[in-house]
Order: structure tokens, then C-alpha cells, then sequence
């Protein structure tokens, strides 16, 4: 009945009470959406790597100031203070969850670091957001802003009155240099180049689970179907907000 490694891993997991799972997507492609959704289906506890370190930095604890030592000097910060600042605060929430069902974003990023992190935190499934280029270049470069206000369009959802022009003021409308399609689809090559040995890693111990689609809420009802198969659906906090967000 649990044949393979994946099906070990999963009995495993249910058996201890807790579940890890990385998330992955390219920019634009919805993945802080499906993220709020798997908090709020499943009580899952969003873990972003980004807001710890910077929270870790900002605390002045040991760990932190080490961190803070390479980014000072512009030095990106080692795997493995990234994988202790991970384990650190993962075994804070398990002191306080029973029942922990971790969301990891942000990383690893790549092989090394999931290798990395395998040693000490494996994770029992790598969920992967499949969003087509040609649409999230679409999504992104549809947005055009006014910079005195900040207010921003989208002409796909949320378009000016008269196009190219600010509905309060009536000014020029500008698109960002990051919004520009050219600048959108160099930036999914990037990431696609950097993420395929992570997710191949994944593939490889039968963990990878990629979600296709080209809208958010179709893809998480695919991935609410599957998750559901292997959770359920848990109790959530009072209040119905689902897990924390870090």
C-alpha cells in the first residue's frame, strides 16, 4: 500500500504529525495567493526565509549578526545559516503546534540548498506553480503606474478611465522598467534556468508536484484536490485564519 519513496515519506510525516512542504513558482505567477489559501484551508504555517532573516537581523540575535555580517558586505548570506535560521524557527513552532503543517518559501532555491536542507528538515512534498511565460509577461506588463500617486493600473483588470491617463489627475501614466515585457521575460529565464536542478531534485525522490494553469483559483482547486488527499482538512485556529504567516 506505501510503496516508494514518496509514499514512505508521506506515511512518515502523517505518523508524526508533521508536514513540510515547499512551494515554488515564477514571479507573477501567483504563488503568495496559493500560499494564503493553503493558511487558510489547511492551517498551514507560512514560513518566508526572507522575513525571517530580516526579522532575525533586526532582533540582534547571534544567528542574525552573523547574517548580517555577509550582507553588509554584500555577500549573500551561507546555506547554512539559512538552514539553521530555518531549523530555529521551525522547532519554535513545533514547541507550539502539536500538529504542523510548514510551508517553506523562498527556499531552497536551489540543488546545494536543498541538499542542504535535506540533512536535517526533509520535506514531504515540493509543490510547483506551472504558470505559462507568455501569460505572466501579459499579467506583469499590463501594469502601468502614476508615480506622483502611486496608484496603479492593470489593463487586463483594472484600467484608467482613458487610457494612458491617471483617473484622478488626468496625468501620463508610466510602466516601470520591471513591468516591461522584454525586462518580465528575461527574468523567467533567469528563474526557470536557476530552478529546473532544484525541481529535478525533487522529481528525482519522487516529491515534485506540479500544478499547471493560467489563473490562480484554478490552480489551487487542482492543488486544494490533491492536498486534500493527503491532509485533510484540519481544525483551524480561532478565528479561522489558518496558520501563521513568518
Amino acid at each position: 500500500m506505501f510503496g516508494g519513496l514518496r509514499n514512505l515519506r508521506w506515511f512518515r510525516s502523517l505518523s508524526s504529525r508533521h508536514y513540510t512542504a515547499l512551494i515554488t513558482g515564477p514571479p507573477g505567477g501567483g504563488k503568495g495567493t496559493i500560499s494564503k489559501y493553503l493558511v487558510r484551508d489547511f492551517g498551514f504555517t507560512h514560513l518566508s526565509t526572507g522575513d525571517l532573516l530580516r526579522q532575525e537581523v533586526a532582533a540582534g540575535s547571534d544567528l542574525g549578526l552573523k547574517c548580517k555580517s555577509f550582507m553588509d558586505s554584500g555577500d549573500l548570506v551561507p546555506d547554512e545559516l539559512i538552514v539553521d535560521l530555518v531549523l530555529k524557527e521551525v522547532a519554535a513552532q513545533k514547541e507550539k503546534n502539536d500538529e504542523l503543517h510548514l510551508l517553506l518559501d523562498g527556499f531552497p532555491r536551489t540543488r546545494p540548498q536543498a541538499e542542504a536542507l535535506e540533512e536535517k528538515l526533509p520535506i514531504d512534498a515540493s509543490i510547483n506553480l506551472d504558470v505559462p511565460p507568455d501569460v505572466i509577461v501579459g499579467r506583469i506588463s499590463s501594469r502601468w503606474i502614476h508615480p506622483a500617486s502611486g496608484r496603479s493600473y492593470a489593463y487586463d483588470f483594472n484600467p484608467p478611465k482613458v487610457e494612458g491617463k491617471d483617473d484622478v489627475t488626468g496625468e501620463p501614466l508610466i510602466q516601470r522598467d520591471d513591468d516591461k515585457p522584454e525586462t518580465v521575460r528575461k527574468r523567467l529565464e533567469t528563474y526557470t534556468e536557476k530552478t529546473k536542478p532544484l525541481l529535478a531534485f525533487y522529481e528525482e525522490k519522487e516529491l515534485l508536484q506540479n500544478f499547471t494553469g493560467t489563473e490562480s483559483k484554478v490552480i489551487y482547486a487542482d492543488l486544494k484536490k490533491w492536498m486534500d488527499g493527503v491532509l485533510g482538512q484540519v481544525d483551524k485556529p480561532e478565528g479561522g485564519e489558518g496558520g501563521p504567516h513568518l
